[in-house]
């Protein structure tokens, strides 16, 4: 038998309590970068409660998920009412998680807003492959509130940067995570039972501003792991350092090797 507490997180690794979210987040990766599966369920598992369990949507390819032994009576819960919505679906309670594999095309996408509006009350996380980005914000059925790019920005910022700004002009708040979750945190946070800062998980700055709801410019986004700014209308110039005195208010860069009191 599952049992409904026995995922709980000891309490040295009890992390902020986020508000109650009831929100959907796109989480895709950009251009070769790996490790946004478990990004998407890190998060997932950051915006589930004890009696509300987070649905993590994957439309990208991969292994049919199966129940754990160990999930919460929310889960378990969510899982009946999908299974009843969408009997042809590929569902199964994970933790603190209830996961929804759908197939990467129209029908798919089709099932998302289906999926959503079961869940209402909760956050749904999106996984998605980028080839399905657009095809989900125009036919999708919902309006993301935010969106994750697990992204490295060292071979590709200008992509993120478009990527983020595109985004942004939707009203969707943004976070880059630029590393991948370590591989114990990724198995944890997959299986449902990862605390947002237990084992490497996602970092709690890039956690608030996705789920917490602090604002973010359309013009600028952050790397939630040291807050690296991505600007994208610089994104075609050579990457440079210090940025500019906050009392110029123009966030113009410097050269990191020109003397500053010149």
């Amino acid at each position: 038998m599952r049992d409904a507490t026995a995922f709980a997180a000891p309490a040295e690794d009890a992390v902020e309590a986020w508000p109650a979210v009831d929100a959907t987040i796109l989480v895709v990766g950009v251009g070769g970068a790996e490790g946004s599966r478990p990004a998407a369920a890190a998060l997932a598992c950051a915006g589930a409660e004890p009696d509300r369990a987070s649905l993590l949507i994957d439309l990208a390819r991969g292994r049919t998920p199966r129940p754990t032994l160990v999930a919460s009576a929310s889960a378990r819960a969510l899982e009946e009412r999908l299974a009843a919505h969408l009997p042809e679906a590929r569902v199964a309670s994970r933790g603190q998680l209830c996961h929804l594999a759908l197939p990467p095309d129209s029908g798919g996408i089709d099932g998302v807003a289906g999926a959503v509006a079961v869940a209402r009350g909760s956050l749904a996380v999106l996984h998605l492959p980028p080839g399905l980005l657009h095809p989900v914000l125009e036919e999708g059925g919902v309006r993301p509130s935010g969106a994750l790019l697990r992204a490295d920005l060292s071979e590709d910022r200008a992509l993120t940067a478009l990527a983020a700004r595109a985004l942004g002009e939707r009203g969707m708040r943004v976070g880059v995570l630029k590393r991948p979750l370590g591989w114990i945190a990724s198995r944890r946070a997959l299986a449902g039972i990862l605390a947002p800062s237990a084992g490497g998980g996602l970092p709690p700055r890039l956690v608030g501003r996705l789920l917490a709801g602090s604002p973010v410019p359309s013009h600028e986004c952050y790397s939630g792991l040291d807050g690296t700014r991505i600007d994208p209308a610089g994104a075609a110039k050579p990457e440079r350092g210090d940025h500019a005195s906050a009392r110029s208010g123009r966030g113009v860069y410097r050269h990191p090797q020109r003397d500053p009191r010149r």
